[in-house]
């Protein structure tokens, strides 16, 4: 399995394959030349094509380096006429162009192109066909052309000290001129021949050839390399130094890496001009199997760059001998084709990659500067009280970077979450993705920003009381990773691969039922365990992560390929290995959040699990009497969106409750959305009942309630974003807004939240200040962390919340009531208080809305969608009123930029709905003066004002 973009692959020489002719042929960039496929040949088939109504070329021009690197005609899955065929009636379809006309070429790069990259496909690109290897088709440009015989065109030779080398190439066009350079030194001249014969004899050390070959002015160069075998460097290292990079000083660092059956390596880099000798050989500590370097004699906080160049020269059948690769234990890499893509104001002064090299490449720097931490000694939220706000980043706002995050601070704070989960932003393959597909796991993904930026980030966060959360993708990696290339089979020779045989980091085929990617060997390999050990120390240490939710555990196991019946049932293999990670996690940082997505397991009618739940209620509980507990991911989806459609068909939601799984500690992080899901809102206005289908406002109206009966029950809950200002694309919305179930789930997303000013629109912002106040109510409140029943399965949930005697009255807040109505009308509901009695509204802030329950069976009335959270007390956040002898006026009421007061005060504060304290001023203020209150968000907010005798009132603002 190919891990990387067809169009993103390294070239190889140029053949004229049977089912794509040119003519003429052989031509020049300036003439008009036929390409022709038949698309009826399926020798080279393997991508599917097969009747398609119309054929598209998609194709480039450039040089030897780049077949595609001058321009690329075609937009791919577009049906725009960019590159369109004509159907000959036979099968064949044909296009006619004159390639420096039909590429916009210039002339520079009319007269060096020599390579042409095509592929085919359908009009909306499902559709593709290749070669036979399934690589592009490649043909040379120019009536002058040169084919290099032996070695193969940018192959590089292994060969032991004194060996030689054998040079064979020739050309079309007229005798012409054959200069031979080796590390840049002319070393054989040969002139009026077309065919070359050189043998380069007594090599000692490695050599960087180029063959110039130039007819009437125009010259074509070929490129190969010979390595010389340096022998076993054996020594020991000093110390015990680290995977990756060690600092010694400004000017010395020390490089490792464990490559088990590898011959000899080679450190190339900016710093010998990426033509390494024998000084740059890399030892090999027999004691620990590791290679090791040191370098020395760098320029203090200068960037350099660097590759592994590992030489295998006895590899397994299909594998190569030679891989270049970057450090798996990089932190920052660069890659030539992600990269020109990241936005300068993402990634300031981006490390440029180094011409002439190819895949990625590691970043060294000596004498960094540490970042500044405002907070050294952050407190994390309880676990039981956790509201964790779940981001990806790339959907989130319009520049799609840490910053955005930042900007935003004040939104999160807003809303009272005291978490933020973001989806993974460890290196992945490409740039605009979910993060799953990782790379390099030590890595910051480019596309997001820097390092500095995370930990203003992270910082910031800190700073407002918001732990952070990282998805951490360790079932598997992707092909760019360096521990899947370096022992990887690569039959076709494209320098990617899967994992082969002697790997000692991946199973050849993944050994559970829910396999992306390729599949980390957790159990038997002692390097995967040491490696995901690294990762755990690199966050937690570097950025002050506070917890991490690990991807897909249910692949941590080696026992079930391809049986999901023993995926989903106790492994011991796993739970051992995941506890085993677990502590190490709490042995550096004891408060760490350890979450799993252990999901997979099916459920029947009456919610009992038809696979075990034994593992996850063995996590839950682990290490418990320490007060930790590992937390498990807790989808109810299905359940809460039947409610919010109005059917109570499966709409029982009491699973939302660590109880109802057998956990004794509440560690079931409950959601209703999450990234992998169909948003709720979208199947409200889609799929719902009657008065909720087709009415937005309507099934706004519903969302509310849902955060009551949701984020209410104690333990762990989560938060998909936007989901608070009622988000109602789909999750197979496109890029450009339409929709396509089939194609689009991991598009990026459109940003109508802010482009359209949601918090600005009162349906909206009405779930954003009713979860704000739910939330605040679970954080601060102890009752939510008490005891629970929920009563469901018909659209009026009623939960009870509870400390101490269910039955029993206090003058503390022990007792809530929750009530919704999901129906389509008004309902008379019994919400069966516990005892009789005062009972208050804990959704007014004021403290002053109250009923009295003189009998417990006592019914309410709720409207189509609305929902009460009484309590047996007010809420300690609520406000008290003290009212000044003679009436107070605000004005002007509502308002955008300011408001005045009609009397003397010497204080404001501005509270939001939840009782969160704003803005305050302080001093003598004279009636009529200006609050400029122009950067808060539109919303509700109390207003509390004092005057100098001591008198206080509180009044409602509406900002706009």
């Amino acid at each position: 399995m190919k891990n990387i973009f067809t169009l993103l692959c390294f070239f190889i020489s140029s053949t004229i394959f049977g089912q794509v002719t040119i003519t003429p042929y052989p031509f020049n960039v300036n003439e008009s030349i036929t390409i022709t496929v038949d698309v009826n040949s399926t020798a080279s088939n393997c991508n599917g094509f097969s009747n398609p109504t119309k054929v598209y070329m998609h194709s480039g021009i450039g040089d030897d380096s780049d077949a595609w690197g001058y321009n690329v005609v075609g937009n791919w899955g577009e049906d725009d006429g960019a590159g369109e065929m004509t159907d000959n009636g036979n099968g064949t379809w044909s296009i006619t162009l004159v390639p420096e006309t039909y590429y916009s070429l210039t002339s520079t790069q009319a007269e060096n192109a020599i390579k042409m990259g095509m592929v085919f496909r359908n009009e909306d690109g499902s559709q593709e066909l290749k070669a036979n290897d399934c690589s592009d088709f490649y043909f040379d440009v120019g009536t002058f052309q040169v084919s290099l015989s032996s070695p193969a065109q940018n192959s590089t030779t292994i060969l032991s000290s004194g060996e030689s080398l054998s040079i064979t190439a020739s050309n079309i066009g007229g005798n012409a001129e054959y200069v031979l350079k080796a590390n840049d030194v002319v070393i054989n001249t040969q002139s009026d021949i077309s065919s070359y014969s050189y043998t380069h004899t007594n090599i000692t050390s490695n050599q960087i050839y180029s063959l110039e070959v130039t007819l009437n002015g125009t010259t074509i160069i070929k490129n190969f390399t010979a390595l010389v075998d340096p022998g076993q460097n054996i020594s020991v290292m000093p110390t015990d130094y680290q995977n990756g990079i060690t600092y010694l000083s400004d000017t010395e660092a020390v490089l490792v890496l464990y490559a088990s059956g590898k011959d000899f390596i080679y450190v190339a880099g900016s710093f010998n001009n990426w033509q390494p000798d024998a000084n740059y050989a890399m030892n090999w500590d027999v004691t620990r199997n590791k290679f090791w370097i040191t370098l020395t004699g760098l320029t203090p906080g200068q960037i350099e760059t660097y590759q592994y160049w590992v030489v295998d020269k006895n590899p397994p059948a299909n594998s190569p001998e030679l891989v270049k690769t970057a450090d798996p234990y990089s932190t920052l890499v660069l890659f030539p084709f992600d990269d020109p893509y990241i936005s300068a104001t993402t990634y300031p002064n981006l490390p440029e990659y180094p011409e002439g090299q190819e895949r990625e490449v590691t970043v060294l720097q000596t004498g960094q500067t540490e970042y500044n931490w405002q907070v050294t000694n952050f407190s994390k939220p309880k676990k039981e009280d956790l509201v964790i706000y779940e981001v990806l980043i790339r959907d989130f706002d319009a520049d799609r970077n840490f910053q955005d995050l930042i900007d935003k601070i004040d939104y999160f704070k807003n809303l009272n979450i005291n978490a933020i989960e973001l989806m993974p932003i460890m290196e992945f393959e490409g740039n605009e993705s979910w993060g799953y597909n990782t790379s390099f796991h030590m890595a910051l993904d480019k596309y997001y920003g820097t390092e500095e930026k995370f930990k203003e980030f992270v910082d910031t966060c800190h700073q407002n009381g918001i732990a952070v959360i990282l998805d951490l993708a360790l079932n598997h990696a992707f092909g760019r990773n360096p521990m899947v290339r370096m022992w990887m089979s690569d039959p076709d020779g494209d320098g990617w691969g899967d994992p082969n045989s002697e790997n000692p980091y991946f199973n050849t085929t993944a050994a559970h039922s829910y396999s992306v990617g390729y599949d980390f060997d957790h159990i038997n390999s002692i390097r995967t365990q040491n490696y995901v050990e690294s990762v755990i120390k690199h966050w937690i240490e570097e950025f002050k992560i506070d917890g991490f939710r690990w991807d897909l555990t249910k692949g941590f196991t080696n026992n079930c390929e391809n049986n999901e019946g023993c995926t989903n049932d106790y492994n011991e293999d796993r739970v051992d290995i995941l506890k085993q990670y677990a502590d190490y996690s709490w042995s550096l940082d004891p408060d760490h959040y350890v979450i799993f997505e252990h999901l997979g397991v099916d459920w029947d009618a009456d919610g009992n699990g038809l696979t075990s739940l034994d593992e996850e209620i063995e996590w839950a509980n682990y290490r418990a009497d320490e007060g930790k507990g590992i937390m498990l991911w807790g989808k109810m989806t299905d359940s809460y969106n039947q409610l919010t459609m109005g059917y109570a068909t499966d709409s029982d939601i009491s699973r939302m409750g660590h109880l109802s799984r057998g956990f004794t500690e509440p560690r079931l992080v409950g959601y209703a959305e999450s990234h992998d899901e169909e948003r709720l809102m979208y199947k409200n206005i889609t799929y719902g009942n009657t008065g909720i289908k087709d009415d937005l406002n309507a099934s706004l109206g519903r969302m509310s309630a849902l955060g009551a009966v949701s984020l209410t029950i104690p333990g762990p809950k989560m938060i998909w974003h936007f989901g608070e200002l009622g988000m109602e694309n789909s999750i197979f919305t496109c890029s450009n807004g339409s929709y396509d179930n089939d194609g689009c789930k991991l598009d990026t997303k459109p940003q109508p939240q802010w482009t359209e000013n949601w918090l600005a629109d009162t349906n909206r912002s009405q779930i954003y200040n009713d979860w704000a106040r739910i939330n605040a109510l679970k954080i601060n409140e102890d009752v939510f962390e008490g005891n629970y029943t929920i009563d469901s399965g018909d659209l009026t949930p009623i939960i009870n919340i509870y400390t101490g005697d269910l039955n029993t009255s206090g003058s503390e807040l022990k007792n809530v009531v929750i009530v919704a109505n999901f129906e389509t009308t008004t309902q008379s509901i019994v919400p069966n208080f516990p005892y009789t009695g005062i009972w208050y509204d804990l959704m007014d802030e004021t403290g002053n809305t109250s009923i009295n329950i003189t009998n417990t069976g006592q019914a309410i009335s709720l409207d189509a969608g609305e929902f009460k959270i009484y309590g047996n007390q007010t809420a300690s956040l609520s406000t008290e009123d003290k009212i000044f002898e003679t009436g107070l006026m605000v004005y002007p009421n509502p308002t955008r930029n300011e408001f005045k007061i009609n009397k003397e005060v010497i204080s404001v504060s501005i509270y939001n709905l939840t009782g969160k304290q704003i803005l305050t001023y302080k001093g003598d203020f004279e009636k009529g003066y200006a609050f400029n209150i122009s950067n808060l968000p539109p919303s509700i907010y109390l207003v509390k004002v004092k005057n100098n005798l001591g008198a206080e009132q509180s009044f409602k603002m509406v900002k706009l």
